[in-house]
C-alpha cells in the first residue's frame, strides 16, 4: 500500500508493526477447523430449532464428528503465524507438514517441509498462512483442489487473491471438498455474487483474524514504539531505505 521507491527518493523512513496478530490469527485458523471437524455452528442452531427436544435420541447428531487427532494438518506458509498454527496442531495431536518459499534450516520436532504438490494430497486440513506475492494469485485453482483429498478441508486467514474463487466453490459444491473457512475474500468488501457467499460448507468471516482487542492493542503499542525509535534517531522495523 506504500510506494517503497517513492519513499526512498523522498527519504521518508517507512516503518511495519510485524507479529501483533500471530496468536489471534492462528486461534481463528482453529475456530474454522473445530467448527467444520464438530459442525458446531449447525448443532447449535438447530437444537434452537426445537430439533434436539423433538428427538428421541439422546445423542442428536447432524453430520459426522471428526476427530482431529491423527489427522494431517497442511500448512502453506511458514512464517510466525504459520508456525503458530502448527504448534496448535500438535497440541490436538495432528501431524503437520508444511510448504515454504524457502528451505527451513531448523524444522521442530514432529514435522516436516514437503513440496506444494505432496502437501495438497497428504492433508487432511490445509491452511493457507503465506503473503500475497505476484507470483502466487490464485495459486490455489482447480487444478490444486484437484489433488486434495476428497473431503478435505481449506482455510485460508491469509489474502483472498491466494485463491481462485469460482473454481474453489465449484470444489466444495460437486462435493470433492468437505468444507472451507475463509476470513478473507478477493474483494473486500465482497460483491453480492461472489460464489464463495452461497457456496456448500462455506463458512466466511469478514476480515476478523486480526482484529481482538488483544492484538489491537499491540498493534498501538508497536507503532507508538515506532514514532518513538525513529524520533531518537534509531528506527525500528524499517522496511526500506531511505536516501538522506
Amino acid at each position: 500500500m506504500v510506494d517503497l521507491d517513492a519513499a526512498d527518493n523522498a527519504g521518508i523512513t517507512v516503518t511495519n508493526i510485524p507479529a501483533y496478530s500471530t496468536d489471534s490469527v492462528a486461534q481463528l485458523v482453529f475456530s474454522f477447523i473445530l467448527n467444520i471437524a464438530n459442525q458446531v455452528a449447525l448443532h447449535a442452531t438447530e437444537v434452537k430449532k426445537d430439533a434436539w427436544s423433538d428427538s428421541d435420541d439422546f445423542s442428536f447428531t447432524l453430520s459426522p464428528q471428526v476427530e482431529l487427532s491423527g489427522k494431517v494438518l497442511g500448512i502453506i506458509g511458514f512464517g510466525k503465524i504459520g508456525q503458530r498454527v502448527a504448534e496448535i496442531a500438535q497440541a490436538f495431536g495432528m501431524r503437520v507438514i508444511f510448504q515454504n518459499r524457502s528451505v527451513k534450516k531448523e524444522i521442530p520436532e514432529g514435522m516436516m517441509q514437503v513440496e506444494l504438490d505432496e502437501l495438497l494430497q497428504q492433508s487432511d486440513f490445509v491452511s493457507l498462512n503465506c503473503p500475497l506475492t505476484g507470483d502466487n494469485k490464485e495459486f490455489m485453482n482447480k487444478d490444486k483442489f484437484g489433488l486434495m483429498k476428497k473431503g478435505a478441508v481449506l482455510i485460508n486467514t491469509g489474502r483472498g487473491p491466494l485463491i481462485q474463487e469460482e473454481d474453489l466453490a465449484n470444489s466444495l459444491n460437486n462435493g470433492h471438498l468437505a468444507g472451507a473457512g475463509l476470513d478473507v475474500l478477493s474483494t473486500e468488501p465482497p460483491s453480492k455474487a461472489n460464489p464463495l457467499i452461497k457456496a456448500q460448507n462455506c463458512y466466511i468471516t469478514p476480515h476478523i483474524a486480526w482484529a481482538t482487542r488483544e492484538a489491537r492493542t499491540r498493534l498501538m503499542e508497536i507503532l507508538a514504539a515506532n514514532f518513538e525509535a525513529y524520533l531518537s534517531n534509531k528506527p525500528q522495523n524499517v522496511v526500506n531505505s531511505p536516501k538522506l
